[in-house]
């Protein structure tokens, strides 16, 4: 037998598996790196992260990344580049963290790398006959086994997607896992670059589990910070702040057929980005407006769209709910969701023992050794997979 397979049987029998997670998200602030000890699978898993960083991308790496990110048209030879350009990063990136925590690449069991998604194309959105569903993320993982000396698991959208699922939101399988109460009605709440959320009913009922997208996180607040104000992001909600909020625009935005579809359902910038916040301003008859003004309305847009899929998942406002992803550092719109859902408390994952801003790269680790330990998830709310494609380092 192949001895980096003999590897992978013995991974599957022990105790427990340290495994590195990485998330690069829509927003592309940098890589999310989280050690995470995992012990058991399944209903049984705990997982408790060792040690968690963010290291930021340079300028020209962003900028290098949107020429390609969430655009129909590309050049293929700058795409094919970046594949194996951001594996050997992430590899490269890897290794620093690992010397800087005193931990050995030998010791690691795993990487589970989620990967740039690059487009997100659902049937939904891109509405070509004969086309399925389909989504991009790149970062070649062939790159990181080989660069690292570790065994890699990564492209974990195309299983769900083959499967019948969309490819997103693979949260569903971690909070589920991880986060279900018989003590109370939860939701966790990721706001990235898009929201998403996991309906995780008290009584148990693994039928009942929904996880959707429900719109714009902070893609738009991002996209438009930068525009007018230089900065990478709205910083604890401090533009919204300033602005007052355009009831025209806010209801000609709501008035976009996304929000009308049935959940659950995906996106992402390729819908939510600086041409909708344009055309929803020629259709509420807008011209000139304050930059404030216009990041507090996509603010409210972000909190509204939240709680709505929330009511419309529950038929109720009673819930505990528990944000985790950049949003959550963001005050406004912290608030405009407890505005929107003043019968439920909105804490973040830390209340749960979790490092929100960990989350989403220990939920790949997670995946990942689901996968290694032979689990299939099953919920009511998506696929019962198993998901990462396996590359040896050797």
């Amino acid at each position: 037998m192949n001895k980096e397979i003999q590897k992978l049987c013995l991974m599957a029998d022990k105790e427990s598996r340290l495994i590195v997670g990485l998330m690069s998200g829509t927003s592309l602030d940098g890589l999310d790196i989280a050690l995470c000890r995992i012990h058991g699978s399944g209903r049984q898993t705990r997982l408790a992260v060792e040690e968690f960083e963010t290291l930021p991308y340079s300028e020209d790496f962003k900028a290098d990344v949107k020429s390609v990110f969430s655009k129909q048209q590309v050049d293929l030879q700058k795409l094919s580049l970046l594949n194996a350009l951001i594996g050997t990063l992430h590899a490269d990136m890897i290794l620093s963290m690992l010397g800087k925590w005193g931990v050995s690449a030998s010791d690691i069991d795993c990487i589970a790398s989620h990967g740039q998604t690059i487009y997100h194309a659902p049937r939904r959105l891109h509405q070509l006959t004969g086309y399925p569903d389909a989504t991009l993320q790149i970062g070649d993982g062939d790159h990181l086994a080989v660069k690292t000396g570790i065994l890699t698991l990564s492209d974990f959208r195309q299983k769900h997607i083959a499967a019948g699922g969309e490819g997103a939101p693979l949260a569903l399988y971690g909070d589920y896992i991880l986060f279900s109460s018989e003590e109370e009605n939860r939701i966790l709440l990721n706001i990235g670059g898009i929201s998403n959320f996991t309906y995780l009913p008290g009584d148990g009922n693994a039928s009942r589990v929904v996880c959707t997208d429900t719109g714009p996180g902070n893609t738009l607040t991002d996209a438009l910070s930068r525009k007018y104000f230089n900065s990478p992001f709205d910083n604890d909600g401090s533009y919204a702040r300033s602005g007052k909020v355009i009831p025209s625009l806010l209801n000609a935005m709501l008035a976009h057929p996304f929000f009308r579809e049935d959940l659950p359902k995906t996106t992402g910038p390729e819908l939510f980005n600086l041409n909708f916040v344009e055309e929803s301003k020629a259709l509420a008859g807008i011209s000139e407006v304050s930059p404030a003004d216009v990041i507090a309305t996509v603010s409210l847009l972000t909190a509204h769209s939240i709680a709505n899929g929330i009511k419309e998942i529950t038929g109720k406002e009673n819930l505990v709910v528990y944000v985790s992803g950049g949003g959550c550092h963001n005050s406004y719109i912290m608030e405009e969701i407890q505005k929107c859902l003043p019968l439920s408390a909105i804490k973040r994952t830390e209340e749960l023992g979790f490092n929100a801003d960990a989350k989403e790269a220990a939920l790949f680790a997670l995946l990942a050794n689901e996968t290694i330990c032979g689990s299939v998830i099953q919920t009511g709310g998506g696929p019962a997979v198993m998901m990462g494609k396996i590359s040896l380092p050797m």
